[in-house]
């Protein structure tokens, strides 16, 4: 049987052939990203990203464009299979760390994990072993996320606040003095005046993020990106209306943490409740 040959010559990498097919539907309309941005009332940034494929865009603005261009649902289905293409989610964390070294200040709210900027080597051990990853990549992997720690340590190192969830601190890991070492690292981070780490309790009840972890990253250029992660996947939001609107719901947050001091003496109590190594 001959090889099925390739009928547009375009991508068949879905996040690829989305972007190609936006620039050849613009081109096609013959308007200018600044007259895209115009009629449909989005920043024409967003849309040079999206044909560069920086980003895919809110369902929102996928379905502006398909009225724009007048192409039905082809340009939604497009745009459904490049964000289920497993392959994107890595090169959005790729992005998501080059632009992380690069961030002016950071703020993160955390529903089952600590940050990777504030984890100590016995954490992320415990942590990367949980989700399957052994040997020499789980040795790699440890050592990079550990090197993540020297951007808090330079001499001009970025503004970062976490936010914990209490869910975050009753979930110890299995070696106490592994668990320990965790506990008395968060409560020695604040030291660095670049570093604030509050709470959030069970008390505060229900809110926006329960079931998603944020960071926000505050960028050279002024722009703010967010980074989302939740139990199956992890996406890169540039967009600014959904940046905006997580910040909401991030603001929101921060009003229910405790304050910085209350929260040092929140995990202070928790490293008390830290079984001691029985003495031999």
């Amino acid at each position: 049987m001959p090889p099925r040959r390739v009928v547009t010559g375009r991508s068949q990498e879905p996040r690829r052939r989305f972007a190609e097919e936006l620039r050849l539907l613009r081109a096609q309309k013959g308007d200018s990203l600044r007259k895209l941005g115009e009629v449909l009332g989005w920043d024409a940034s967003l849309f040079g990203k999206m044909e560069s494929g920086q980003t895919l865009g809110s369902p929102e603005v996928v379905e502006a464009l398909a009225q724009h261009y007048g192409t039905g649902d082809l340009l939604l289905t497009l745009w459904e299979l490049a964000v289920a293409d497993p392959t994107q989610f890595k090169e959005q964390y790729r992005r998501y760390m080059t632009l992380e070294a690069e961030a002016l200040s950071m703020w993160h709210f955390g529903v089952s994990t600590v940050h990777g900027l504030l984890q100590t080597e016995g954490y992320v051990r415990a942590l990367l072993t949980a989700g399957g990853i052994e040997g020499e990549e789980l040795t790699r992997q440890v050592e990079a996320r550990i090197g993540r720690r020297q951007s808090l340590d330079r001499d001009d190192p970025p503004q970062f606040r976490t936010i914990l969830s209490e869910a975050v601190l009753r979930t110890p890991l299995t070696d106490p003095e592994k668990w320990r070492k965790q506990l008395e690292y968060l409560v020695s981070a604040p030291e660095r005046p670049s570093v604030t780490l509050q709470v959030l309790p069970f008390s505060a009840g229900l809110y926006g993020l329960d079931s998603t972890s944020v960071i926000f990253l505050k960028l050279l250029n002024g722009c703010t990106v967010a980074y989302t992660e939740n139990a199956h996947r992890g996406e890169l939001i540039e967009e600014t209306r959904q940046v905006e609107h997580l910040q909401r719901a991030y603001d929101s947050v921060r009003d229910r943490a405790l304050s910085p001091d209350e929260s040092r003496k929140f995990v202070m109590q928790m490293l008390e409740e830290v079984p001691c190594e029985p003495s031999t």
